[in-house]
């Protein structure tokens, strides 16, 4: 989770919204990613954990389910998705999307979701530091939209 809380801040640095993320293997990172959906040019759908997926090598998908995504800030529905369909095996967050975090669908998938397609939902891990870091996530996310509307 360190390592996702510096990709987070590399991000903020950036001008983008302050989340990052890093999937995990064997105790090992295999693949980060961090949100830019803002710079070097706006595309709404570059967020942390869909960097961090795109960044996972092609021979490693196999063994998915035993992969970790450690990522500041509980998952929206569009990177659930993909996790979900990756096949992931947990997620691990560090500050809860009060908002917008996907954890309440777990419960609510279709039947043809085994138990074991499920990722494995922990968090908030890191409260002390990621929530902070969600704050100023959705102030930054709260301007953008403003603006988006006003255009």
């Amino acid at each position: 989770m360190n390592r996702a809380i510096e990709l987070a801040l590399d991000a903020e640095n950036e001008g983008n919204l302050p989340i990052g993320c890093v999937i995990c293997l064997d105790h090992e990172i295999i693949a980060e990613g961090r949100n830019t959906m803002l710079f070097p040019v706006f595309n709404p759908g570059m967020h942390a954990e869909m960097n961090a997926i795109g960044n996972v090598s092609s021979g490693l998908w196999a063994r998915a389910n035993e992969m970790i995504c450690y990522t500041t800030l509980e998952p929206c529905c569009m990177c659930f998705g993909r996790i979900l369909l990756c096949g992931i095996g947990k997620v691990v967050f560090g500050a809860l999307d009060t908002e917008g975090g996907s954890g309440c669908l777990l419960h609510h998938l279709p039947r043809y979701y085994s138990k074991q397609n499920i990722p494995r939902w922990q968090g908030p891990i890191m409260p002390e530091v990621c929530d902070d870091l969600y704050k100023r996530a959705a102030l930054m996310f709260g301007k953008i939209n403003l603006q988006i509307n006003k255009d």
